[in-house]
């Protein structure tokens, strides 16, 4: 069976045709203000480009951006009820204390601090408060509200409390959906909460994105099933996708750093992702998108789920070159390239024409850039390959020469060499996010902490984790004999009692056929 990967950027929707390992075809549409005409635009373009039946593609994969933008661009964000179990505990610090002014309406006046919660080694801070949740679910059910999202102290350690509030909550306010921190974030109660109450706010809008798509894909002629990426690299099914909206944030550039890592069979290297607006940079390990370590802020909010360890610059194929080649960027024309540069009939200087002008690539009209100044030239293009230098320096954690991966339409603009490393541009390169869409595997994951106690040692935590990530996979609708693990690491807590140590295991395997 055929599989087709579709990548919805900011300014272009890719969309790839792929029988096994071999790229049948690559198109670029405009992505579109309702998005499903670009998809249907992209994935009709593919096919044909293919010369396929249509009954042929057994799955579709396709990565979007769309929530990440909402939550940027302050649009689409349903108000919901956040709940935290913590009381006696955690009274200082009210839900969404650390967000923007322009994004506390999501929550408004409906957050609530109610008694319940654990201690890090499961023992109750106090019983809970199950008439008090009733109450609340009688105001979610007066003011409207269209989720909830619980979050309990320590609630990765034992989830328990979280479960009965989600019981009480469907008895008393039912229709109304709520989403448990535990099954998002990571140990660490406020951005833990943040991811939680971010996920509500999207479900109205994840409800409805999926579904469109799963409409685009009929439309189309398509009756097979379509998962989304999410943001490690693997993917999730359109169903679960409805559930946890927040999971497919970061999932382009992922897209894209798997997409290098395949076609040119590298799995260490630092991944350049040149787009028309941004570029992109990241460490590939394994073949998968270094993990971010830290604190993810979106949107100006602070979360702690999976996310790659990612960074963008303000350079893209669109971008404006300015002070006589001395300024490049932030500024770009974006998808409106193929009107305003010069090498298309525009009046606007931009990278492209700089890296037409320089001998670098040969699109639009080569003598329009004719009358440029080798100066000018010369001047924008050392800017933009110490911009390049910079990100890539930034992304480097070993002195070690690995290789750079150069993707994205906008990667002409990258030079031969990034210092002492040696630059990649593999066939297939400007559509190398929906390659990653197209491979994507499925995941499953683990991390949390395990006492190391009553003869259970390191390695028995371990062997526990590898086998509960191992059956997330399996039901995610991975197939179990060829699931691997790919990150695996253990944290000793010195500062709790009880030998307490924090496991984090990830495993990826191939979709099960039946699955597609």
């Amino acid at each position: 069976m055929l599989r087709l990967g579709i990548d919805v950027g900011g300014t272009n929707t890719d969309a790839v045709v792929m029988d096994g390992d071999k790229v049948l075809s690559g198109i670029k549409a405009p992505t579109s203000e309702d998005v499903t005409t670009g998809v249907v635009a992209a994935m009709n373009g593919a096919i044909e480009a293919a010369g396929i039946d249509r009954a042929a593609i057994g799955n579709v994969m396709i990565g979007t951006t769309h929530f990440t933008n909402a939550v940027i661009e302050r649009r689409h964000l349903a108000q919901v009820a956040a709940v935290r179990l913590g009381l006696p505990a955690t009274a200082c610090l009210p839900p969404t204390v650390d967000w923007p002014e322009d994004l506390k309406y999501v929550v408004d006046r409906h957050g609530y601090l109610v008694h319940g919660g654990y201690e890090f080694d499961g023992r109750e801070i106090a019983p809970l408060d199950e008439a008090e949740l009733i109450r609340i679910a009688g105001e979610v059910r007066d003011n409207g509200l269209k989720a909830i999202a619980v979050t309990c102290v320590f609630g990765p350690i034992n989830a328990a409390m979280e479960q009965r509030a989600a019981e009480i909550f469907a008895e008393h306010c039912p229709g109304v959906p709520v989403v448990l921190s535990t099954e998002i974030g990571r140990i660490g109660i406020l951005e833990r909460e943040s991811a939680a109450i971010m996920n509500a706010s999207l479900l109205e809008l994840a409800d409805k994105t999926v579904t469109a798509f799963g409409q685009a894909l009929r439309d189309a002629g398509l009756d097979c099933p379509f998962h989304i990426t999410q943001n490690d690299g693997t993917l999730m099914a359109a169903e679960t996708v409805k559930r946890f909206p927040v999971l497919t944030f970061a999932s382009g550039p992922t897209n894209s750093m798997r997409g290098a890592a395949f076609l040119t069979g590298v799995k260490e290297a630092i991944v350049v992702d040149i787009g028309g607006t941004t570029t992109d940079v990241g460490a590939l390990h394994l073949g998968f998108p270094r993990q971010a370590a830290t604190v993810v802020d979106v949107g100006g909010v602070r979360t702690n789920f999976r996310m790659p360890d990612v960074f963008s610059i303000g350079l893209g194929g669109g971008s404006l070159v300015a002070e006589d080649g001395a300024k490049v960027g932030p500024q770009s024309v974006g998808y409106r390239i193929t009107e305003k540069a010069l090498v298309f009939g525009g009046d606007t200087l931009t990278t492209t024409d700089i890296a037409v002008a320089g001998g670098k690539a040969a699109v639009g009209d080569a003598e329009r850039v004719g009358a440029l100044s080798s100066d000018l030239v010369t001047a924008a293009l050392n800017t933009i390959t110490t911009m390049l230098e910079n990100a890539v320096e930034r992304s480097r954690v070993s002195p070690d020469p690995i290789p750079v991966i150069a993707v994205g339409g906008g990667s002409i603009l990258m030079p031969g060499t990034v210092g002492d490393l040696t630059v990649i541009r593999p066939d297939n390169f400007a559509v190398a996010n929906a390659v990653g869409a197209a491979i994507a595997q499925i995941s499953g994951e683990v991390d949390r902490v395990f006492a190391l106690e009553n003869g259970l040692t390191r390695e028995d935590c371990l062997a526990q984790a590898e086998a509960e990530a191992t059956e997330n996979a399996v039901a995610a609708g991975a197939a179990r004999d060829t699931i691997q693990v790919i990150e695996r690491e253990d944290v000793p807590l010195a500062y709790l009692p009880g030998n307490a140590t924090r496991i984090h295991v990830k495993v990826v395997g191939e979709m099960e056929a039946t699955h597609g």
